[in-house]
């Protein structure tokens, strides 16, 4: 079997190198990394042995890192203006393209299709090049059912993807997870956003790790429990009403909140359509709203569509969510999305 040492001094630029070359090195004699880092062995281990015991130790040694090596963080004053810029965009007219990073194994449209380093490179490169102006990266499935992970073990997901993405001059980055620790680790490697699917309820320290990180918080309207009685239009009202007082208690200014309406998220089938057409009560807060839909079950519910089918019905919803004010669609499908819009924009600006 193998083993492993990590000392506490570790260099964090080897990495990127060890990410990508994972799976030769597990064919082979594992090498002395040096630096202080090696993984060794005391036999000959299979080839799957090899990789998932390489991919530990380096999960390991990039949460190390991250957390000690200051050369691997983003300074608060370029973190600042990248979140700037963000605002000024979403202040200037035209909707926004948020691209979906899931590098885990289990979400419900691509989970473990970027779940390597290299692979949530890539993809991240494709989706800039498609016309995505946000990137979303996130490391813990939040399909219903999906498998909780710990602290610890989404951290070592979404670490290095962040460090590597998030610069003066790319997109801005923004981390999918409703964990506190999450957002200030993820604050410090250069995310400008904390998309909360639970809408900053589940940890209660969520506002508080906003405020001080100076970060971005898209609050998502989450009520925790499906009840098809309640006053739709009026409940989403009081929760937002509720979420603006956790904010303001904690020192987020308004101006650092988008909204959520939360399709999918404790809602009955109805109720998906439903909080979309009454998107005005979240426009008129005068907070950007953003609109996640993309590929999710009510469209393929109402299409008779499997996951990968639901694109026209996505572009449809994301549309008219545009049309009612939305400023931000999270999607799969940059491309489509892209051309979509631009058509859109082209048609509502003519003279």
């Amino acid at each position: 079997m193998w083993s492993r040492k990590v000392p506490d001094l570790l260099m964090a630029s080897r990495f990127a190198e060890i990410a990508d070359q994972v799976e030769d090195m597990a064919s082979a004699s594992p090498p002395d990394w040096g630096n202080g880092m090696h993984c060794y062995h005391t036999g000959k281990p299979g080839h799957e042995r090899g990789v998932r015991q390489l991919d530990h130790c380096l999960a390991r040694a990039q949460r190390l890192s991250l957390r000690l090596r200051k050369d691997t963080l983003m300074d608060r004053d370029t973190r600042i203006a990248v979140r700037d810029r963000l605002l000024a965009r979403l202040s200037a007219g035209d909707a926004l393209i948020m691209g979906i990073l899931n590098v885990t194994p289990d979400s419900f449209s691509d989970g473990g299709a970027h779940d390597s380093l290299s692979g949530a490179l890539a993809h991240a490169e494709q989706m800039r090049a498609e016309g995505a102006d946000i990137l979303d990266i996130g490391g813990e499935s939040t399909r219903p059912g999906g498998e909780a992970v710990s602290l610890e073990e989404e951290w070592g997901r979404v670490a290095q993807p962040i460090a590597r993405l998030a610069s003066k001059d790319a997109l801005p980055v923004s981390i999918d997870t409703y964990k506190a620790e999450i957002v200030r680790r993820a604050a410090e490697a250069g995310a400008v956003l904390a998309n909360d699917v639970w809408g900053m309820t589940r940890d209660a320290q969520m506002a508080d790790a906003v405020a001080e990180t100076g970060s971005l918080v898209c609050i998502t309207y989450n009520r925790g429990a499906t009840d098809a009685d309640i006053d739709l239009r009026q409940d989403m009202a009081d929760f937002i009403g509720r979420a603006f007082e956790s904010a303001d208690r904690a020192g987020i200014p308004r101006a650092h909140i988008l909204l959520d309406p939360g399709v999918g998220f404790s809602k009955t089938y109805e109720q998906n359509f439903e909080v979309l057409a009454h998107l005005d009560v979240m426009v008129k807060t005068s907070c950007p709203v953003l609109v996640g839909v993309s590929r999710k079950s009510f469209i393929g519910r109402l299409t008779g569509n499997p996951v990968d089918g639901r694109l026209v019905g996505t572009l449809a919803a994301g549309l008219d969510s545009v049309y009612r004010g939305a400023r931000i669609l999270r999607v799969h499908d940059v491309a489509a999305h892209r051309e979509a819009l631009d058509m859109y924009q082209a048609i509502r600006s003519a003279k």
